[in-house]
């Protein structure tokens, strides 16, 4: 996979748009040359596969010629690539664990026809087991599985895995299209195993009937799925891969996977697969290691293919079948499984020969650039975004693993980049674990919380979370279990007295997430359990532990308790990703942060439509607190999501019907500011929206008014082109329809004739009377709507002043249209209509 590359420049193909990256971070003039170095490989390589083998989209198709397969005449064919073997045989149910041999092919390949049997059906049934014995260079039979089997399981009688001969008479079908990719993700990472509170491994059937339905109502639109390629030992979390092409067995067999993500699908979830092609496991008997008894085949050999820290074997990307075996097995995962795209687990040890092995990244350019730098390996990343964007051009999702903050990871290829949609910034849970773990948070600096939030790469997408899988890992704690610990055993129930240090949890926990979620990247992340604050830690079964699944597993009847307190913060948890859903903060450009005061511990950005407003302080409340804003000058603002809401375990500290309101003067480097409260007492934030409701602007035209009048005076007309009715009765007619009318269409109808507005989590339907100008009083649109009716009382009154029973009902209809229209108790509705 060399590229030819002269004494200078003058070979290397740069990028076509590499001047767009430069433009945009010319620290990376300096490293021009390494970017085309980079590039040109990649473009040399691509240009063999073309060459070779017609193109990247048939070299992926390796799956379906390696390994196993029956043809039209029920006869079973076999291709594997062993290259140091001597011989190669297949055994199992099938022939009596007798060897039948491969024959030998060119390029270290082993070719297998068994015919079918005499009344003409395949000799390999249908979940029966299969063997590979393969000698080796030096003549010893070693006991193998195909590196392309699509389904393995545990021996009844050993706990080494046999490959399983899956072919359903039935197979399982799709009911549902790819959904569309989401504009901003929200993503929920879960392991299938431990989805149930019961101390076992949970199954696919499981995960699709109980907890995808959670995923969609907590307001998610992506589901990653770990832990899916087979692994021999569950205490790995599913990182140390045995088998490439199968599922997990543990929870299921392939169509049962499959199932679930159809089922998510149908739920509108986008479904992604944590993909692991960094290494693979040390397994010989049923693992990808010594396959064909020698220290290489897909593998480097000697100290460069191990991985010391993992113990794991690492992948030669330069060698062709290594490429074929791993382009195929994207491809498998997206066409046979359907899943909608990748996170690459381990990237960063992809990228550098030291794998980030006592490697500091300062940031300093020339960490990501030299001899260190993995070239095959960020080849073939390239490679593997170039294949899922041919294969679905407008679906595939690709995420990057990736600590060291290497530049161009997500820039296109064509930019000089390797191709990635997001990478996720590990920097942040690192951040809030170190602040839970090191300091109280009254000495919290707002200013280096809000660095490392923002601190990510220009035109690069970053998946924000707050903790993850790595988090909460034996050794370590959940956030929740960091702020509240022991207390989370015995002050969770709603029937007691909410301690301090529970009331403070709950609080920051809220907090931690709603500043990640707004502040921190273009998408989120959630690892399954801690949006209601999963206690304790994740522990697999292990010698270390007596084998217990006590920890190993997620806690879903603690949410589903009404009786106990964890259901508050899955309350805002969805609210949290519903009001981003609405608003759109994750898909818009970087927050503009005009305060982050470390004494008041206030931090105020805007970003999308909204403002946000979080205050830290262990003790200080403020009112009338002015922040600048970017918004026109008398605009109003209201909240539609406050952590303080009763809603969610909260004081109601906040009033959530309150307008806020922006003038025109400078204030913190922004032109305009408006006045704000926010409360303290172990912390309070809220969210603000401009007020986009066309119901606050709908009758402040004059246009508006005019027609109004000549609807009224149209009406009036027609009834008194009616014979039979005298004048006196035609006005209070006109008075009494107009009552009737604007009542309706004002005060009893709710969210007409635009949508509800969101306060908290509880949809407060708001009658077009109180949306009218925000809800502020005696507006001069509200001025006229309560002189309309009182000119039509006066009016009726002239024309029956000789008859008092039309006096007195024309009384009553004044007294119906403005009643409702008279300011009452603030923020309360009286008789069923406005509040105001």
């Amino acid at each position: 996979m060399q590229a030819i590359i002269g004494n200078g420049e003058q070979n290397l193909v740069p990028p076509p748009k590499l001047y767009v990256l430069l433009k945009d971070d010319p620290y990376l003039e300096a490293y021009k040359r390494d970017l085309c170095l980079r590039y040109t490989l990649y473009e040399q390589l691509l240009k063999d596969i073309d060459e070779k083998e017609n193109g990247i989209l048939n070299f992926s198709t390796g799956h379906h010629q390696y390994g196993l397969h029956v043809n039209p005449d029920n006869s079973v064919q076999g291709l594997e690539y062993a290259p140091s073997a001597k011989a190669v045989y297949i055994k199992g149910d099938f022939n009596n664990w007798t060897l039948t041999p491969y024959s030998k092919d060119v390029f270290g390949k082993w070719r297998l026809r068994l015919p079918p049997k005499e009344d003409g059906q395949c000799q390999l049934k249908h979940n029966s087991r299969i063997k590979l014995t393969v000698v080796s260079a030096n003549g010893e039979h070693l006991d193998r599985n195909s590196p392309w089997a699509t389904f393995t399981a545990a021996s009844p009688n050993s706990k080494i895995y046999d490959q399983i001969w899956w072919k359903p008479e039935n197979p399982y079908t799709f009911q549902h299209p790819l959904p569309k990719p989401p504009e901003a993700l929200r993503i929920y990472e879960a392991h299938v195993g431990i989805s149930s509170y019961k101390g076992d491994v949970a199954t696919y059937i499981h995960f699709k009937d109980d907890v995808l339905p959670r995923i969609a109502k907590l307001g998610y639109n992506c589901v990653q799925l770990m832990a899916i390629m087979e692994h021999a030992y569950y205490g790995c979390f599913g990182y140390q891969v045995t088998a490439f092409f199968a599922p997990a067995c543990r929870s299921g067999n392939p169509d049962e996977l499959k199932e679930l993500i159809d089922t998510a699908h149908g739920l509108g979830l986008t479904v992604l697969l944590d993909i692991v092609h960094s290494h693979a496991a040390n397994n010989t008997l049923d693992g990808l290691n010594a396959f064909d008894g020698s220290d290489s085949c897909y593998f480097h050999s000697g100290s460069r293919g191990r991985h010391t820290l993992w113990d794991s074997r690492l992948f030669n990307y330069s060698n062709w079948e290594t490429l074929r075996f791993l382009l195929s097995n994207l491809r498998m995962w997206l066409e046979d499984f359907k899943f909608d795209g990748f996170r690459f687990d381990g990237v960063t040890s992809m990228l550098y020969h030291h794998h980030g092995i006592s490697a500091g990244f300062s940031g300093g350019y020339g960490e990501y650039f030299g001899l260190h730098v993995d070239l095959d390996a960020c080849v073939y990343l390239m490679l593997a975004n170039t294949l899922m964007r041919r294969l679905h051009p407008h679906n595939g999702i690709s995420i990057a693993e990736e600590v060291s903050g290497m530049p161009t990871l997500c820039r296109s290829i064509d930019e000089g980049g390797f191709g990635f949609d997001y990478r996720l910034a590990m920097a942040i849970p690192d951040m809030w674990i170190k602040l839970l773990k090191e300091q109280s948070d009254e000495n919290w600096s707002v200013g280096h919380i809000v660095h490392t939030l923002i601190n990510r790469r220009h035109k690069e997408k970053c998946i924000a979370y707050a903790e993850s899988h790595d988090q909460a890992l034996v050794g370590d704690k959940t956030i929740a279990f960091w702020l509240m610990d022991a207390a989370m055993y015995t002050e969770m129930s709603t029937m007691s007295r909410k301690s301090l240090i529970v009331d403070r949890g709950m609080a920051l926990h809220k907090i931690i997430r709603l500043l990640t979620h707004a502040l921190g990247g273009e998408g989120y992340l959630n690892f399954i359990g801690n949006e209601f604050g999963h206690p304790e830690w994740l522990d697999f079964p292990r010698e270390g532990n007596g084998w217990s699944y006590h920890y190993a597993r997620r806690q879903f009847n603690l949410v589903d308790d009404e009786n106990l307190r964890y259901k508050y913060l899955s309350a805002f948890d969805a609210a949290m990703n519903f009001t981003e859903e609405k608003y759109g903060w994750l898909n818009a450009p970087q927050a503009y942060i005009s305060r982050k005061h470390e004494s008041d511990k206030v931090i105020v950005f805007e970003r999308g439509s909204c403002l946000f407003l979080f205050n830290l302080h262990t003790s200080q409340s403020f009112s009338d607190y002015w922040v600048g804003v970017e918004r026109p000058a008398n605009t109003k603002l209201r909240i539609v999501l406050n952590t303080d809401d009763a809603a969610f375990d909260g004081f109601n500290r906040l009033d959530n019907s309150c307008n806020f309101s922006v003038y025109p003067s400078p204030y913190d480097g922004s032109a305009l500011l408006m006045e704000t409260s926010h409360h303290s007492g172990h912390k309070r934030t809220k969210s603000l929206e401009t007020s986009l409701n066309p119901n606050a602007l709908a009758l402040q035209s004059k246009g508006a008014w005019v027609a109004y009048i000549l609807v009224i005076i149209a009406g009036h007309l027609v009834l008194l082109s009616v014979p039979w009715f005298n004048t006196s009765f035609v006005w209070t007619l006109t008075n009494a329809l107009h009552a009737v009318v604007v009542y309706y269409l004002f005060h009893h109808r709710k969210g007409v004739p635009f949508d509800y507005v969101t306060c908290g989590t509880i949809p407060t339907r708001l009658t077009f009377w109180e949306q009218i100008d925000d809800g502020i009083q005696f507006t001069k649109t509200r001025k006229f709507l309560i002189i309309v009716p009182i000119l039509l009382f006066i009016g009726a009154s002239f024309y029956a002043k000789h008859d008092p029973k039309y006096f007195v009902v024309n009384f009553l209809i004044l007294v119906f249209s403005l009643v409702p229209k008279l300011p009452h108790l603030h923020g309360k509705r009286l008789f069923g209509i406005n509040k105001y």
